[in-house]
């Protein structure tokens, strides 16, 4: 069903090979067009048709993006594991679902544990053994240890609803374990969560670059550092990529960027060169600012004289968020996700399929797109495939590389088939053009929304041709049953075996209920 390509299929049959996660300087040498540097630009709730290049009626402009597809390829049909943040992120690392830890639905808070298993492979300790020097800027977003000041580490449980009891108790001066350090980067700096979780600090490698001393609040209160400001946040974290670049431009190593931005993510905070440049609302202005984000690492890449020698990807975690104030967007004609239904948390198309540009000089054709369906989960074995890097017989246990497809060289997709959740764990899965969704609503926050309708008159699952009825209009469940039946056959398998890609079976790290129960029906307003 699901096959994995070039090299790192060959690898996977020699099972005993140790993954070797300190770097052989004997394999260091500088980026080339064979071995180049890599970013890997993530934007936080930014839909499909925000971006010009894939939606031509789009009114926010998008030059740099556009400019990337202009120079590279688009990808039509690429997705996430999730649509919402940090399951994306956690698929996007691993090249693993997600859905096989014990994250279930939702996504984690500011002092949550670390969701990335110590030992695990990444897509940056693979290319650190590969000699390549890496580095995450941005939002991380899935959990670290934060000390605390009596002993022992912080844990919110993932639920942020309410204030962080401890979140006084952390030191703020200690180091932190279990995060980017700690998974294959050499160097990070940002934030631990969106930008509307506490606590309010920049991280640089383990420490924070100040205590939190003060009360905050970015949608939620909580500590944070007397001269954090969100609206700086996306500023700098360009700042911090630029001069990465910049200091690594000459290096006799390549360079992996991990760039997750905390933008156009709520709050939505653009700053005063950008408010009121989009003439629609703040979100289409931020949404800019995220544009002239990608320019300045396209002139950095320029200005050094290394963009021939960099493969960089411009990507986003999940659809538009409804705090964008879809009903302002529409009003002024622009489409956020384009033709797709829904947007983040659903299980519609909105939700999870997402922008995916990549441009490399002289390997993928300039002005190119393909309809090949990949996944965002794929960049791992992709890259793998570019460097020559084995994949342990336990790691990226469900990443296809997809480098034939962006090279122009394959007939057939990497892949037939991906799986999809809901903010509350609802899963789809493709199988070609046909995609099923175990569930009778959106899964998310668009409208049939889990909990504020009555399911019983509704179909307990949907499927949907997405050739003949890309915008999930018409449910052709009572049509196709043996399709249905098939199609819930394939995800049984792929959660049953603990991995889509070839080798013997794995387990997953939780019991994995494929189909969730109904939501319950609203309950009446009480008479007065």
């Amino acid at each position: 069903m699901f096959l994995r390509s070039g090299f790192a299929s060959l690898a996977l049959a020699a099972a005993a090979a140790l993954f070797i996660l300190t770097v052989d300087v004997s394999i260091v040498r500088a980026a080339s067009s064979d071995r180049p540097n890599i970013i890997f630009i993530l934007a936080d709730d930014q839909g499909f048709g925000d971006v010009g290049a894939l939606n031509p009626d789009s009114k926010i402009p998008t030059p740099n993006i556009d400019r990337i597809a202009a120079e590279g390829m688009i990808f039509g049909d690429a997705h996430t594991s999730s649509s919402v943040c940090t399951p994306t992120r956690y698929s996007v690392l691993t090249g693993r679902y997600h859905w096989r830890t014990h994250l279930q639905k939702g996504v984690l808070g500011g002092f949550s544990k670390p969701l990335i298993s110590p030992g695990r492979l990444t897509i940056a300790s693979m290319l650190k053994s590969q000699g390549y020097k890496t580095a995450g800027i941005g939002k991380w977003h899935l959990g670290w240890d934060w000390p605390l000041k009596a002993g022992g580490t912080a844990n919110d449980g993932g639920d942020f609803s309410k204030p962080y009891a401890k979140g006084w108790d952390v030191d703020y001066e200690g180091e932190i374990q279990n995060g980017p350090n700690d998974l294959g980067f050499d160097y990070f700096f940002g934030i631990s969560a969106s930008l509307d979780m506490p606590p309010y600090v920049f991280v640089r490698n383990r420490v924070p670059t100040e205590k939190a001393t003060v009360v905050k609040a970015f949608n939620r209160k909580g500590p944070a550092g007397a001269n954090f400001e969100a609206v700086d946040v996306l500023p700098k974290i360009t700042d911090e990529t630029v001069r990465f670049i910049n200091d690594n431009a000459d290096s006799d190593q390549p360079f992996f960027i991990y760039f997750p931005l905390n933008a156009p993510h709520t709050p939505i905070v653009p700053t005063d060169q950008w408010r009121g440049k989009s003439g629609i609302n703040v979100y289409g202005d931020f949404t800019m600012q995220v544009d002239a984000t990608v320019g300045q690492v396209l002139e950095a890449l320029d200005k050094n004289n290394i963009a021939d020698e960099t493969l960089i990807v411009f990507t986003t975690d999940n659809g538009c968020s409804p705090a964008a104030k879809i009903n302002e967007l529409e009003a002024a004609g622009h489409d956020q996700n384009y033709i797709y239904r829904g947007h983040k948390a659903d299980i519609y198309e909105g939700g999870h399929r997402v922008p995916f540009v990549v441009r490399w000089p002289g390997k993928v054709k300039p002005g190119s797109r393909t309809e090949h369906l990949i996944g965002q989960i794929d960049f791992l074995a992709t890259a793998a495939e570019i460097t020559g890097a084995t994949i342990p017989a336990d790691g990226a246990e469900d990443s296809v590389s997809f480098l034939s497809t962006m090279l122009g060289q394959a007939d057939q997709p990497p892949r037939n088939s991906i799986i999809s959740q809901s903010i509350g764990g609802q899963f789809a899965i493709r199988d070609g053009d046909w995609k099923l969704c175990l569930c009778p609503g959106s899964g998310g926050w668009s409208s049939p929304r889990p909990g504020r309708y009555d399911p019983s008159g509704m179909p307990p699952m949907q499927l949907y041709d997405l050739a003949a009825d890309p915008g999930e209009q018409n449910n052709l469940i009572a049509e196709h049953p043996d399709r249905v039946a098939k199609m819930k056959a394939m995800l049984r398998k792929v959660i049953d075996d603990g991995r889509t890609t070839p080798g013997e079976k794995l387990a997953n790290d939780t019991e994995i209920v494929m189909v969730k129960p109904l939501p319950a029906k609203p309950r009446a307003k009480a008479k007065r």
